[in-house]
Formats: structure tokens, sequence, C-alpha cells
């Protein structure tokens, strides 16, 4: 069965098309990326997915179920949710927000189980207020987690949190999947993405133009490789040569004993490690540097003014703190 499907989703703010025929469909225990540049629709989607957002056309089914308004309170209480641009409530303390949490779902959890899961332990008594963005992030990712929810969306869960938190935070993801739950992630840290996703969708003015795993997405894109060569001393311009015509090798540079060949083709690594040899060039060593799906993200999208940003998890104020 589908945890998700969207099925012809369109909606429109007065002249602005915000998604427009939108179709995808996420299955039971994936994980799945959900990337676009800013303004591509990526928050309707989300809104118009939890239903805080009415689509104009098309259907939305979730756990099997479509989403109406006044019949989908039993679908909420088997989604977990760490919304973008949450407010937790500065007075009450980490562990209130929890027991609220717990409550509400009428769940049977531990709150201070939770905290520990998320890496609050110790902390579950001081106000929310006083902790850092990161370690609120956190506190809401334990409040998704209530219920052993069936699917988990998280928008922007990276937001904040420093390698730490970030290392964690993909631990969950990577437990909630082993556990059979289905996680939907957005996120504008590609790296994250990548490390956990088992397929990303790639959305463009309110468009699915891509939905693969990141191997799919490069295949299809045509996305080049390098090959990092190590060899013994300065290769001669000859050796160089006879790389260059091996066919799909796009471009053969060489600094001192390292060789870079950019594979644009189905060339073999092995026929670049052979010619090379065949030509006098003693290899040492090797590695293959793939298309990251920074660079696949930035050829589906045509770069320009998208929401990537350099592979960091702390945020301009430092991240989380203690």
């Amino acid at each position: 069965m589908a945890a998700i499907e969207l099925d012809g989703v369109s909606k429109r703010y007065g002249a602005v098309t915000a998604l427009d025929d939108l179709s995808l469909t996420v299955d039971e225990g994936e994980v799945f990326g959900f990337l676009g540049p800013n303004g591509a629709g990526k928050s309707t989607a989300i809104n118009v997915l939890l239903d805080f957002v009415q689509p104009d056309a098309g259907e939305v089914r979730l756990l099997g179920d479509p989403i109406r308004r006044e019949e989908s309170a039993p679908i909420r209480d088997r989604v977990g949710v760490l919304p973008e641009g949450f407010g937790v409530y500065g007075r009450l303390s980490g562990r209130k927000h929890l027991e609220f949490a717990v409550d509400s779902k009428a769940a049977d959890q531990d709150p201070d189980e939770l905290l520990e899961r998320v890496g609050l332990t110790g902390d579950g008594g001081r106000p929310a207020g006083d902790y850092s963005r990161g370690m609120q992030q956190r506190l809401v990712l334990a409040m998704a987690l209530v219920g052993e929810p069936d699917l988990l969306v998280l928008d922007e869960p990276s937001t904040g949190l420093d390698p730490n938190g970030a290392r964690r935070m993909r631990e969950v993801v990577r437990e909630e999947a082993a556990r059979g739950a289905t996680v939907f992630f957005s996120s504008h840290i590609l790296g994250q993405v990548e490390a956990v996703c088992d397929r990303v969708g790639i959305i463009r003015d309110g468009e699915m133009i891509a939905v693969d795993s990141v191997a799919g997405l490069r295949e299809a894109s045509g996305a080049e490789s390098v090959l990092e060569i190590a060899v013994g001393g300065d290769p001669s311009a000859a050796a160089l040569d006879a790389v260059r015509e091996l066919g799909g090798v796009s471009e053969v540079r060489a600094a001192g004993d390292q060789v870079t060949v950019t594979l644009g083709g189905d060339v073999r690594k092995t026929a670049v490690l052979d010619a090379l040899e065949s030509a006098g060039v003693e290899v040492a060593d090797f590695e293959t540097r793939e298309t990251s799906l920074e660079d696949l993200f930035t050829a589906y999208t045509g770069g320009g003014s998208g929401d990537r940003r350099a592979d960091t998890d702390t945020d301009d104020d430092g991240g989380e703190s203690r």
C-alpha cells in the first residue's frame, strides 16, 4: 500500500500557480526526500499533504485513506510531524511538551525515553524557551515520534542542528524506517537527504520533474563521475592523450602525481587505468567520486535561486549550544 498519494493536485493563489497537476506516490516503509528551489511549491505540497491547505483540484490519500478535513482526525493520529517554523511554549519544560503530546495521542510512552532518544537526556526539566534552536528542533522531533506514527513528515529537520544533532536525527530516521514507518523528508541540506533517503523527488514550478533513487537520477541525467588516480611521478603527455582518446572521457587533468579523469559516458574505469599503465605510468591508487545530490539538484533545477546551501549542520547563529 502507498503511504502517500498525490494525484493531479493543483493549487493557485490568485495569479500564482503553486502546484500544477502534481502527482506523487511514496511507498510504505520508504524514506523519501522532497527537494526543490525556493518558490517551487514544496511548502504548499506539504501543507496540502497535511490538510492544512485545501487543493483546488486533485486528490490526496494518506495511509490508504483520502484526506478530508472533517474526517482526518483518525489519520492524523497515525502521522508525526516536524514542521518548519514551529514554536515551543517557552515557559513549559521539554518534558511537559512531551507529556502533552503523549496525552493528546493517548500513547503509552515515557517522555524521558523520548528525550534520551533525541539526545536531550538531562534537559527535560528546563524551560523550552531556554533551549537553543537546535535543542528545540530535537524536542519537536521527539514530539513527532509520539505514538510510533506510521508516517513521519519532517520539514527541514536539520535546521539549527550541530553535527552531533544531525547525526542523531539521521539515526532516528533510520530507526523509524527499520520499524516500518514511512518518512517524508524535506531538507535544504542535500548531503543529509542523500545519506538517508531511498528515493528523491524534485519539484520545480509546482511540477514534479524527477523521482528516482540518487543512483537513478545520476544515470538519467547523464551526470559525470570523477576518477582520482595517484600515480608514480609526472605522467607523460602521451599517457594523458591515450586516456583522452577513450570514448566517454570528457576531461583529463594532471598535477604532479595526481591524475583527474572526468567520465561522462560508459567508459570503464579499468580502461582508464589500463591506458595509463600501457603508457608506462605506475598507478599507485585510485578513487571514484560520484556526482553528488547537490550537483544533480543543480542539473535538474537549472541552478539559480534554489534553496541549496553548503552541506553544513549549523545555522547562522552557530547551531546548537547548551
